[in-house]
């Protein structure tokens, strides 16, 4: 099979995670956003699964490792006043 998978690569969600919330997991969801889509492009659907499951998965830890990040710094700047 190649050409078309109906696979997701978190691109976008890779970019925000890296510039808003966790820098770190940020870079590596996009490393695993791009190999996705190589192999999307490839026509290797299961290299692409995994891929996005990688990138999906280090996106949602990025996200709550950086909301959590937020709270605290908003808690102990309500508490410091």
């Amino acid at each position: 099979m190649t050409g078309h998978s109906n696979q997701t690569t978190y691109l976008a969600w890779s970019i925000f995670n890296t510039l808003c919330c966790c820098f770190p997991l940020g870079i590596a969801a996009i490393v695993f956003s791009c190999r996705a889509d190589t192999a999307i492009k490839s026509g290797d659907t299961t290299k692409a699964s995994d891929s996005s499951r990688t990138a999906r998965n280090l996106n949602i830890a990025g996200m709550v490792i950086g909301i959590i990040f937020i709270i605290i710094i908003i808690v102990a700047s309500v508490i410091k006043k």
